[in-house]
């Protein structure tokens, strides 16, 4: 039964006392047991948490009486299990890394599309329609006719707009994400290079895969999601990926079934680049593990 709330949110809001939050926000959050991360910049907040759905509501509630939070881009999923361990709360430079220190939200971004017109959108032979999430992210689901920019950190962004796009040739741009953060900042930083037109999906897809039917859906596989989950389909179900304790990728079932794969140890990306030491390393891990299973625990690296 599914009956843990896992809520992801952010907002561009400019903060200037993100030291001062930092604790008030940690400690409500661990009053009413929710775990997760939270991310706070001079640019804003952004984070996945879970818990119950009273103290999910109270987190939000005490975020909503800031008048700078009352409006957050916010989306809820469910899990059967905590999909967490711990509760922190961080300082960063940025609550999504692009690396790009002209970029400013509060002056210019691109127009949100809202998941019910991104269809037509992207439907329109005229627009490039570019995934601007991890290349592990992509090669586990993504839009029809949605280019990978086949990158492994969102920082590398600006190199490929700027080595495979032209403002000249790409008049019609438009860009998803998971939950709408990157694509967001990706389309400032577009505008600021100099494209004229550019669209984002408004709560990236997963705010697309709550609302979207399957029957009317252009998404094809899941999507990647950043905790114990792996990956959420259509409806925001659990989906069917798991994740390599050793490389981090995605593993389908066919990736599990394959003799490359042992559970904690290796699977068939890493398989062949792991060394002796990571081996041994890991095989004593997921001894620790099955013990702490046995006694009725839970390892805290699982």
């Amino acid at each position: 039964m599914s009956n843990i709330v896992v809520a992801a949110l952010y907002k561009f809001v400019s903060l200037e006392d993100v030291e001062a939050l930092r604790l008030p926000l940690l400690e409500t959050c661990q009053l009413n047991k929710i775990k997760g991360t939270l991310l706070l910049a001079r640019e804003g907040i952004n984070g996945t948490i879970a818990g119950t759905r009273e103290g999910i509501d109270r987190v939000i509630s005490w975020l909503s009486a800031d008048t700078r939070f009352c409006d957050l881009e916010y989306k809820e999923s469910s899990a059967s299990t905590m999909p967490f361990f711990r509760m922190k709360v961080r300082l960063k430079k940025e609550i999504v890394t692009l690396g790009v220190p002209c970029v400013d939200l509060n002056e210019k971004k691109g127009t949100y599309v809202e998941p019910e017109h991104w269809n037509d959108l992207i439907r329109d032979p005229d627009v490039l329609v570019i995934d601007v999430r991890n290349d592990y992210e992509v090669a586990i689901g993504k839009f029809k006719r949605a280019i990978n920019p086949e990158t492994q950190a969102f920082r590398e962004f600006p190199e490929f707009v700027q080595t495979h796009l032209d403002p000249k040739k790409h008049k019609k741009i438009a860009m998803s994400c998971t939950g709408g953060i990157r694509c967001e900042k990706a389309s400032a930083y577009m505008l600021k290079v100099g494209f004229e037109e550019v669209y984002h999906l408004k709560g990236g897809v997963l705010k697309y895969l709550e609302r979207i039917p399957a029957s009317e859906s252009l998404w094809e596989g899941e999507c990647f999601v950043f905790d114990q989950r792996t990956a959420v389909k259509e409806g925001l179900k659990l989906g069917d990926f798991s994740t390599c304790y050793a490389c981090r990728y995605p593993l389908s079932p066919e990736d599990r079934s394959s003799p490359e794969f042992e559970e904690g140890l290796s699977c068939p990306h890493c398989y062949q680049t792991l060394s002796f030491e990571q081996k041994r390393r890991f095989a004593e891990r997921q001894r620790q593990c099955r013990r702490a299973a046995a006694q009725g625990l839970k390892h805290l690296g699982t």
